[in-house]
This record gives structure tokens, sequence and C-alpha cells, in this order.
């Protein structure tokens, strides 16, 4: 009888002890850090958070400047093709007949739809 008895004793130490050993680990994941990393770790977040928004700052920044030049751009297209147009037509003008006619309209109508 003795036997089966430490078999038992044995057996039941291993599992308390595996069952300490678990909730060791899961304790120290719940504790939170010590007061002194903490700290740190808060100014460290803290700092990236302001280098984050500043780098998100200067990238809305140059969107805009990327816009605005954008913009420019078409405009002056825009101008280009204005003065081609105008330049054509007198062509076309001197020319003459309905085919020229026919032409500018079509040149027209694609400058309304750019």
């Amino acid at each position: 009888m003795p036997r089966p008895m430490v078999l038992v004793f044995l057996l039941v130490l291993l599992i308390v002890t595996s069952q300490f050993e678990w909730k060791q680990p899961l304790m120290n994941e719940m504790d939170p850090l010590p007061r002194g990393l903490s700290v740190m770790q808060q100014s460290v977040l803290k700092k990236e958070e302001v280098v984050k928004e500043k780098i998100i700052l200067s990238q809305e920044r140059t969107i805009h400047k990327l816009n605005e030049l954008v913009q420019s751009l078409q405009e002056q297209l825009l101008q280009c093709q204005s003065i081609s147009i105008s330049n054509n037509n007198t062509i076309n003008a001197s020319r003459g007949g309905p085919l020229t006619a026919n032409i500018s309209d079509l040149e027209g109508q694609q400058i309304l739809e750019d």
C-alpha cells in the first residue's frame, strides 16, 4: 500500500507544481512593468507619437504643394491647347472649306471633354 500512496503523492505534487509554473508567467504578464520603466516607456511612446505627427504633417504639406503644382500644370496645358486650337482655326479659316469647320468642331469637343 505505501507504494501506490507514494505514486499518488508524487502525482499530486507534480500537478500542483505544474499549475504553479503555469500561473506564474500569467501573473507577470498581468502585472504592470516597474514604475521607472513604465515612465521611460511612456516618454519614448510620446516622443514616437510626436515624430509620427510631424512626419504626417510634412507629408500633408508636400501633398498640398503637389496638388497645387498639378493644378497649375493643368491650367497651363489648357492654355496651350486653346492657343493651339486658335492657331489651327486661323490656318483652317485661311484655307476655308466645310472640312476645316468639322475639324475645328471636333477639336472644340475634345477640349470640352478634357
